[in-house]
C-alpha cells in the first residue's frame, strides 16, 4: 500500500469536496478530495505532489506520482470557458515537478470578475473509495491552510 501526502496547491480555507458548489466535484465523481477557498487576489498555484506533469491546462493539471497516484487540481468552477485568461502557467505537459514547485498563477479576482466561483478542488483522479482519502485536520475544520499544508493523504 502505498500512501501519498497530498499539499495544498493555494493557500486559503480548507473546504471538505462535498461543500463545493459543483455537483461532478462534490458527489465524487472525478475522485475524491478537499478542496481549498482561495485569498482574494493573485496567487500561486503548486503542485501538490512530486512526479509527472500529466496534463496542462490553463485552469487545471493533473500530476501522476511514481506511484501512479494521479492528482488533479482544478483552478475554479466553470474557468475553462475562460480560455485562459486569468492564467499564467510556469511549467510544461510532461515536466517532472516537485512538490511545492509553482505550475501556474492564478488570478482570483480575475476569476471573481467574471462571476466564477475561485475555489480550487484537488482529488484522486477516479479514486472510487472515499475511505482511502484522509483529510487534514484543516478540512475538517474549515481551518486556514497554507500552500504546501497537507491537504489530505491518498491510500492507495
Amino acid at each position: 500500500m502505498s500512501t501519498t501526502p497530498v499539499l495544498a496547491p493555494v493557500e486559503g480555507r480548507a473546504v471538505a469536496l462535498q461543500d463545493v458548489p459543483d455537483p461532478v466535484f462534490s458527489a465524487g465523481i472525478v475522485g475524491y478530495g478537499a478542496a481549498v477557498d482561495p485569498p482574494r487576489r493573485v496567487v500561486e498555484a503548486v503542485a501538490p505532489v512530486s512526479g509527472k506533469l500529466l496534463k496542462l491546462m490553463p485552469h487545471a493539471y493533473v500530476i501522476l506520482t511514481p506511484d501512479n497516484v494521479g492528482v488533479l487540481v482544478h483552478l475554479g468552477l466553470d474557468t475553462v470557458a475562460l480560455n485562459g485568461e486569468g492564467f499564467t502557467t510556469h511549467a510544461t505537459q510532461g515536466d517532472e515537478v516537485a512538490a511545492g514547485q509553482v505550475v501556474i498563477t492564478y488570478d482570483v479576482p480575475a476569476i471573481e470578475a467574471k462571476g466564477l466561483n475561485p475555489i480550487v478542488p484537488v482529488v484522486v483522479m477516479d479514486e472510487r473509495e472515499p475511505g482511502n482519502v484522509a483529510l487534514s485536520d484543516a478540512v475538517t475544520t474549515g481551518a486556514e491552510i497554507g500552500t504546501s499544508g497537507t491537504l489530505f493523504t491518498a491510500n492507495k
